[in-house]
């Protein structure tokens, strides 16, 4: 039995202390681009690239390093095509390098993305408008630890596994950021993606944990954020790059909140007869101030197909860890608001364990021809049921659906998040227009309902375009914060819905 702390290794490398490669999502057939083939680099930038780190310009290597697990790309993969595909790799070892590049980058116009573990599902690293595909994961390991403050110092290329066990094996501390992704992601796209651990009703997500980071701008200066415990010296800069998705600056060093490794853990589960009656349960929970650091509950489909249930009921699993006393406490609270829920056997909990970060069902379906992609939200308590059957109705509409599912998967004092997932087989030639079709209801309903844009997946390329909705008037205001800090637009163009230089963005 595989407890946290013994995590698989899907790939490794050759050097350092082991560090798993980004795992590519699927089988790719070739190296033809589905977007138009960007301008060529200017003449001699190649050489001058080569002079700031390693470059690789080799086709099958670009093709490879422009993707990521965006679902959509997968059917083009095994068509033969990755939406864009990047003049040339960059792999730097150093912040310094890094800096170099930009500069270099920025005073010749060429845009570049930065790229960890590319296990983003919004195309957020693929590279459209070509480039230079920025590949950290060189930058790799644990650079210090004040175990007395409880921060850890890392470089942003680390995996999580590896940061996770070197954390613990070495130190006894632990992050408790433990996303989906966690075995094929980078701390880096922890950040940049305003990442969410499947532990986060205890630990908070990701940008509840950064005390500070080392950002490299696109002209090439290397600035320091925060570095103290809840400061007031003017407007938190942390939060101005976590989640902006490598287009304000490319995270290279990040300073992580660390704790003990807990020593006490209490698992529990429940059934509900409706989804809305678990809802209300998990926000008595939180209300309350009890932070379990596993909250999820299961609609009856989800219940039926992976956690036991016969379609009729709906599964709720809770598991918390730390101090005895404080987990004994909080796991009463839970008992207490989920008397009048049956209770379910525990081994539940221990089956979500070994099965959460599977993601082989995604590669079956993609080849057999399904639509299949998921679709996190978050919203208020207040408005988690509307949303809940809005979102539901609304993909089911759409031709050729199949199924239209849903969980709660973290939950804070004044609201949740909902984390659905869709499938469809549309024919073969009507798989991208079913798949933007069930985007634009799925979300659109959801912000319709008063849910926002996206709980911890990000924006990347394929919700661009629900941006100006979502952000309204704010919309501006990041844009201007864009032009100031990228002047030429450089940083990962074509993201976020923000205006670009390098022409429009081609999708959808």
């Amino acid at each position: 039995m595989r407890r946290r702390g013994q995590f698989s290794r899907q790939s490794r490398r050759a050097f350092g202390y082991g560090v798993t490669q980004p795992t590519p999502p699927i089988e790719l057939t070739g190296t033809a681009a589905r977007f138009a083939t960007p301008p060529p680099l200017p003449d001699g930038f190649l050489s001058r690239l080569a002079a700031t780190c390693a470059i690789d310009d080799d086709i099958a290597a670009t093709a490879e390093a422009s993707r990521d697990w965006w679902p959509l790309a997968l059917h083009w993969s095994l068509a033969g095509m990755v939406p864009q595909r990047a003049a040339v790799i960059a792999r730097p070892t150093s912040t310094a390098q890094v800096s170099a590049l930009l500069a270099l980058c920025n005073s010749a116009s060429v845009p570049v993305t930065a790229a960890g573990g590319r296990s983003g599902v919004l195309a957020a690293s693929v590279p459209v408008f070509g480039g230079v595909l920025l590949d950290m994961t060189a930058m790799h390991g644990i650079e210090s630890v004040d175990a007395e403050s409880g921060v850890v110092e890392v470089l942003a290329g680390t995996f999580g596994p590896d940061f996770e066990d070197e954390l613990r094996g070495t130190h006894g501390l632990s992050v408790g950021h433990f996303p989906q992704s966690f075995d094929i992601a980078t701390v880096g796209g922890w950040v940049a993606c305003r990442g969410a651990g499947q532990y986060s009703t205890r630990y908070g997500k990701i940008e509840h944990m950064v005390t500070g980071l080392e950002v490299v701008l696109a002209d090439g200066s290397i600035v320091r954020t925060g570095g103290f415990p809840a400061g007031a010296q003017g407007p938190d800069l942390n939060q101005l790059f976590i989640g902006s998705e490598g287009t304000l600056g490319v995270v290279t060093r990040v300073w992580l909140k660390a704790h003990p490794v807990a020593a006490h853990e209490q698992r529990a589960a429940y059934s509900f007869a409706t989804f809305e009656d678990g809802i209300a349960a998990c926000r008595r929970i939180l209300r309350r101030g009890a932070t379990p650091a596993v909250l999820r509950l299961y609609d009856a489909v989800e219940s039926e197909r992976g956690q036991g249930g016969d379609g009729k009921y709906c599964v709720l699993l809770v598991l918390d860890e730390g101090d005895e006393t404080l987990v004994s406490a909080t796991m009463s609270v839970v008992n207490d608001e989920c008397r009048a829920a049956a209770m379910l056997p525990v081994e539940l909990v221990e089956k979500w364990m070994h099965h959460r970060n599977d993601t082989s069902a995604l590669q079956g379906l993609t080849r057999k021809g399904f639509v299949v992609d998921t679709l996190e939200i978050a919203a208020p308590w207040s408005a988690l049921p509307r949303v809940f059957n809005t979102v539901r109705a609304a993909l089911l509409a759409v031709p050729h659906t199949r199924t239209a599912s849903c969980h709660l998967s973290h939950s804070y004092a004044d609201g949740a998040c909902l984390y659905f997932t869709f499938a469809a087989t549309p024919p073969a030639s009507e798989v991208e227009s079913t798949y933007v079709a069930l985007w634009d209801a799925g979300q659109r309903a959801v912000l319709a309902a008063g849910g926002n844009l996206s709980h911890h997946h990000g924006v990347g390329l394929n919700r661009a375009r629900f941006v100006p909705e979502a952000l309204g008037s704010a919309l501006p205001v990041l844009q201007r914060l864009k032009d100031a800090i990228d002047p030429h637009g450089i940083l990962n163009p074509g993201k976020m819905g923000l205006r670009t230089q390098f022409g429009e963005v081609q999708w959808p």
